[in-house]
């Protein structure tokens, strides 16, 4: 068993929903989050006057608990969408194994 991880800007949820139905991934769990980027420049006066905030954008967590071939093939898909876009932003995934789990 492994649980597959994907974040993404929300308005990409229903490409992930997506995604997930192709790998054949029928049960999955999602929730809104915010999703925030930092960055600090390389010169402080660059910064002086603006504060230096960080920037906020409203996401979505998606995962789900499924197969070793589903995991694979979710990831193989947000790869091939990830390529095709060009997003500052693109959708994250992570494969990670369940070594436990309750019945």
């Amino acid at each position: 068993m492994k649980l597959v991880v994907v974040t993404a800007l929300k308005e990409n949820s229903e490409v992930v929903q997506s995604i997930f139905q192709q790998a054949n991934i029928k049960i999955f769990s999602a929730t809104d989050t915010q999703g925030v980027k930092s960055s600090s420049p390389s010169n402080l006066l660059d910064s002086w006057f603006s504060g230096n905030n960080p920037a906020i954008f409203d996401s979505v967590f998606l995962f789900s608990f499924t197969t070793i071939a589903q995991a694979k093939k979710t990831i193989e898909l947000i790869d091939l969408y990830n390529e095709n876009e060009t997003s500052e932003y693109p959708i994250r995934a992570f494969v990670m194994p369940v070594e436990y789990s309750s019945k």
